[in-house]
Order: structure tokens, then sequence, then C-alpha cells
């Protein structure tokens, strides 16, 4: 898994017609557009462009690239447009970033995995009517978007300022949640989509997401072994009786006394001993 994401990169950078640039704006002009013949035609006209498996292997095969136009909502237009913006938004940003065949194969992806999905669930006894849609497709965009920037802010609901990443991980919460809850009630077809549909997001992101693995449990080892509870141990009792964190084995000077000198400790002394940064690379290694 560790060089998926290094081959999908070197595929993009030997491929660069594959991009179709601005297709975040196609895709939002297509919804606009469905949007509007759907409030002449009272939804009719979004019946015929879904993703239905049993239509497309009856000859509507268009059914397999037009369910990308489809409004994932048209009950309220403000909202509506409000969606539509902001993944105008990020596609855009994200296209700047990586370059149209880059983002182009990473959205198109997410389609042709929810694709062959709906196939695979309608062919299945137990699979159901294989229905998909670009929900989780645009979420996995919005994943993107939260690990590429996370300290971005937005207005929430234009008044509360908010970094994505806190966004990002409540819509993690969120997508955990449906998946466990899917499984805990034996519904294995409906706990499986929002995997699959965000494979892509897993897959582009493959060495940052393991690297942050990595991090965390060294940081978790790191704070949890005997010598760091016994390093914080004896600061803190250093601190309380002898009114001072930090003090220099050599020549006695102290955060109290001298609040602006930096101290450290000698990882070659047996023991916790400190010293002052005249010192620290000059003194005698205590055994």
């Amino acid at each position: 898994m560790r060089s998926v994401d290094g081959w999908l990169d070197r595929f993009c950078y030997k491929h660069p017609r594959l991009g179709i640039p601005n297709l975040m704006l196609i895709i939002v002009v297509g919804n606009v557009l469905v949007y509007f013949m759907d409030m002449f035609s009272s939804g009719m006209f979004s019946a015929l462009l879904y993703f239905s498996p049993a239509s497309i292997l009856h000859g509507q095969v268009w059914r397999i690239i037009t369910f990308i136009f489809v409004p994932a909502s048209s009950g309220n237009l403000f909202f509506f447009v409000l969606s539509l913006y902001f993944y105008w938004w990020i596609g855009s940003i994200l296209e700047r970033e990586w370059g149209s065949t880059k983002f182009t194969v990473y959205y198109l992806m997410g389609v042709v995995l929810n694709i062959l999905y709906g196939f695979i669930m309608y062919l299945l006894p137990f699979g159901g009517s294989g229905y998909v849609s670009m929900d989780y497709v645009n979420l996995s965009l919005f994943f993107a978007f939260a690990t590429l920037y996370p300290d971005m802010q937005v207005l929430l609901f234009f008044i509360l300022p908010i970094k994505i990443k806190w966004l990002a991980w409540f819509d993690a919460a969120v997508f955990l949640f449906s998946v466990v809850s899917n499984l805990l009630a034996l519904r294995i077809t409906l706990a499986l989509l929002p995997i699959i549909a965000i494979l892509n997001y897993l897959l582009f992101f493959s060495s940052t997401l393991l690297s942050a693995l990595g991090r965390s449990r060294d940081r978790v080892r790191h704070q949890t072994s005997r010598q760091t509870i016994n390093f914080k141990k004896a600061t803190r009792e250093a601190q309380q009786h002898k009114g001072y964190l930090h003090k220099c084995a050599v020549c006695g000077k102290t955060d109290t006394d001298y609040p602006d000198e930096t101290f450290r400790y000698c990882s070659q002394c047996d023991g916790y001993y400190c010293y002052c940064s005249e010192h620290i690379h000059n003194h005698v290694h205590i055994k």
C-alpha cells in the first residue's frame, strides 16, 4: 500500500492528456441543468438519469455516465447552490494543486468504483437494486482537500470560523458510525458501500495515512515509556520542592533565575542531568 500513491502519481505524470480541464465546473453545470429540468418535470428527468444496473442491462447505457449529474438533494434551493459552490471550490483548488490529470483520475476512479460496486451488488442475490449516488465521491473530494489543507478556515453557516480538519473529523465520525451501525444490523451491502466509494481517497493518500498512523504510534509509545514517565515525575517533584524546574549541573543556573536561558538534558549521562546552553556540549558525562 505504501507505493500505491507513488505509482498513481507516476501514471498521471506519464499520461498528461487524460486530464479534463475544469472537470468540477462541468459537473456543477450538469447538476444545475438537471435541477431545473426536474423543476419542470416533477423530478421525472432525474429518474431517467440515475444509476440503475437493471435499466443499464436493458439498454439504457447512458445511466453509466448521467448519474454523475443527478443532484444529491433538490429539496432546498439555498443548500443545493451552497453545496455545489462548495464542491466546485474544493475541486478547483485540488485541480490547481494536482493538475488536471491527477484530479480527473482521482474523481473518475471514485465514479468507476461506485459503478463496479453497483453492478456487483445487483448481480448478488442479497445485493438489492445496486443503486449508488455521488454522495461518497464528493465526500472523498472533501477528505482529500482536508488532508492537503487541514488548517484552512471556512465560515460555517457564514458565521462561525472553523478549520477544515474539524469538519473532516466530524464527517469521518459520521462515516464510521454509518459503517459500524450497518455491520451490527447485518446490512453488509450498506456497510461496504461507503468503504468502496472512498477507496480512491485511501489509495491516493495511502503513504500519508500510514505515516500519520506511524507517528501516532511512536508518540503514544514515547509518552507511555518508563523513561518519559520517570522524567515527568522527576521534573514535577523538582518544581514542587526546589522552586525551579531546570538547573544546570555544572554552573547551577536555574530556569527561575534565568528565564530566557535554554536548558537541555544529556542523553549520555546516567540519570537526569540538566545543562544550560553553555555546558550542554561542554561537560564531563556522569556515569
